[in-house]
Protein backbone atom coordinates (compact mmCIF):
# COMPACT_ATOMS: atom_id res chain seq x y z
CA UNK A 1 0.00 0.00 0.00
CA UNK A 2 1.15 3.23 -0.78
CA UNK A 3 1.04 5.94 1.83
CA UNK A 4 2.51 9.33 2.67
CA UNK A 5 4.54 9.92 5.92
CA UNK A 6 5.92 13.06 6.17
CA UNK A 7 5.39 14.19 2.74
CA UNK A 8 7.44 11.16 1.62
CA UNK A 9 5.69 8.60 -0.16
CA UNK A 10 6.28 4.79 1.19
CA UNK A 11 4.93 1.43 -0.37
CA UNK A 12 4.04 -0.45 2.68
CA UNK A 13 2.76 -4.08 3.40
CA UNK A 14 1.59 -5.87 6.82
CA UNK A 15 4.60 -8.62 6.18
CA UNK A 16 7.38 -5.85 5.91
CA UNK A 17 6.01 -3.90 8.91
CA UNK A 18 5.99 -7.27 10.53
CA UNK A 19 9.51 -7.40 9.50
CA UNK A 20 10.73 -3.96 10.10
CA UNK A 21 9.70 -4.73 13.86
CA UNK A 22 10.98 -8.11 14.29
CA UNK A 23 13.31 -7.59 17.33
CA UNK A 24 11.91 -4.14 18.02
CA UNK A 25 11.64 -3.91 21.80
CA UNK A 26 8.58 -1.46 22.36
CA UNK A 27 8.79 1.38 24.74
CA UNK A 28 6.74 2.30 27.62
CA UNK A 29 3.48 3.22 25.69
CA UNK A 30 2.09 7.06 27.02
CA UNK A 31 -0.05 7.82 24.10
CA UNK A 32 -1.58 6.17 20.88
CA UNK A 33 -0.44 2.70 20.17
CA UNK A 34 -0.45 -0.21 17.23
CA UNK A 35 -0.43 -3.74 18.60
CA UNK A 36 2.17 -5.36 16.28
CA UNK A 37 1.96 -8.74 16.83
CA UNK A 38 1.55 -9.46 20.30
CA UNK A 39 2.71 -6.46 21.61
CA UNK A 40 2.17 -2.61 21.95
CA UNK A 41 4.28 -0.46 20.15
CA UNK A 42 4.24 3.42 20.85
CA UNK A 43 2.94 5.07 17.46
CA UNK A 44 6.32 7.06 17.23
CA UNK A 45 8.19 4.23 17.55
CA UNK A 46 6.36 2.10 15.00
CA UNK A 47 7.11 5.40 12.52
CA UNK A 48 10.24 5.85 13.45
CA UNK A 49 11.50 2.22 12.27
CA UNK A 50 9.63 1.60 9.34
CA UNK A 51 10.22 5.28 7.71
CA UNK A 52 13.81 5.92 9.31
CA UNK A 53 13.03 9.28 10.17
CA UNK A 54 13.45 11.43 13.06
CA UNK A 55 10.23 11.33 14.81
CA UNK A 56 9.37 15.24 15.01
CA UNK A 57 9.29 15.00 11.49
CA UNK A 58 5.67 13.27 11.12
CA UNK A 59 2.56 13.02 13.09
CA UNK A 60 1.20 10.21 14.82
CA UNK A 61 -1.67 10.33 12.94
CA UNK A 62 0.14 9.70 9.94
CA UNK A 63 1.32 6.54 11.57
CA UNK A 64 -2.37 5.38 12.72
CA UNK A 65 -3.15 6.02 9.47
CA UNK A 66 -1.29 3.74 7.83
CA UNK A 67 -1.12 0.98 10.38
CA UNK A 68 -5.00 0.92 10.47
CA UNK A 69 -5.32 0.84 6.90
CA UNK A 70 -2.57 -1.96 6.74
CA UNK A 71 -4.91 -4.08 9.12
CA UNK A 72 -3.28 -3.68 12.59
CA UNK A 73 -5.09 -2.07 15.75
CA UNK A 74 -4.83 0.93 16.66
CA UNK A 75 -5.52 2.33 19.90
CA UNK A 76 -5.67 6.17 21.16
CA UNK A 77 -5.31 7.86 23.88
CA UNK A 78 -7.33 6.98 26.76
CA UNK A 79 -9.40 10.23 27.64
CA UNK A 80 -9.00 11.18 30.97
CA UNK A 81 -12.02 11.08 33.78
CA UNK A 82 -13.39 14.44 34.85
CA UNK A 83 -11.92 15.41 38.69
CA UNK A 84 -14.47 15.09 40.53
CA UNK A 85 -15.12 18.08 43.30
CA UNK A 86 -14.91 17.40 46.73
CA UNK A 87 -16.08 19.74 49.56
CA UNK A 88 -13.92 20.31 52.75
CA UNK A 89 -16.66 18.00 54.70
CA UNK A 90 -16.37 15.50 52.01
CA UNK A 91 -12.92 15.45 51.98
CA UNK A 92 -12.51 14.97 55.46
CA UNK A 93 -15.22 12.01 55.68
CA UNK A 94 -13.10 10.33 53.21
CA UNK A 95 -10.65 10.50 55.29
CA UNK A 96 -12.16 9.50 58.68
CA UNK A 97 -13.83 6.75 56.32
CA UNK A 98 -16.94 7.50 58.20
CA UNK A 99 -19.95 7.54 56.06
CA UNK A 100 -21.23 10.87 54.21
CA UNK A 101 -24.61 11.74 55.37
CA UNK A 102 -26.19 14.99 54.15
Amino acid sequence: MRCVIARFPFDLTRSGVLDSMKGVKPEPVTGESVIIGRRHYPVKQVGQVITRQDRRDFSAGEVLRAMALLGFTCRTRPEAAPARIESPLQRASAMLGAPLSV
